[in-house]
């Protein structure tokens, strides 16, 4: 018997468990890494959580809004709702009314002299 035949025989034994490990490994590391693996679905779960959440704010806000203009329709105006939106709409006060100003941050801070 001649060493190549000895190899070659014990090649063949050996050849197909290897060859079935490598396919193994191969599914194995697609199953958590590939386009569509665990590692992607818990990508994909942590963006649609932030996108229910973004989802809900928005609705929340729709409804805010929804209410104001309910308040504002021609059929059951709200007096303090009017009076709220035309004050600021035209930028008027009334008489016995003190208007406060404030400083905006980004103006530059007055320096008072004395004469």
């Amino acid at each position: 018997m001649s060493i190549g035949y000895i190899l070659r025989r014990r090649a063949r034994h050996v050849l197909v468990p290897v060859l079935g490990a490598l396919l193994v490994a191969y599914f194995g590391y697609h199953a958590v890494e590939g386009d569509r693996g665990l590692l992607a679905y818990l990508r994909l779960t942590q963006e649609l959580k932030k996108a229910e959440i973004s989802r809900d704010l928005i609705q929340a806000d729709r409804m805010l809004i929804e209410r104001r203009v309910a308040l504002l329709r021609p059929d059951g105006v709200d007096p303090d709702m009017l009076d709220e939106r035309v004050r600021l709409m035209l930028n008027l006060g009334r008489r016995d009314e003190l208007t406060i100003m404030l400083q905006r941050s980004d103006a530059p801070i007055p320096v008072i002299t004395q004469p």
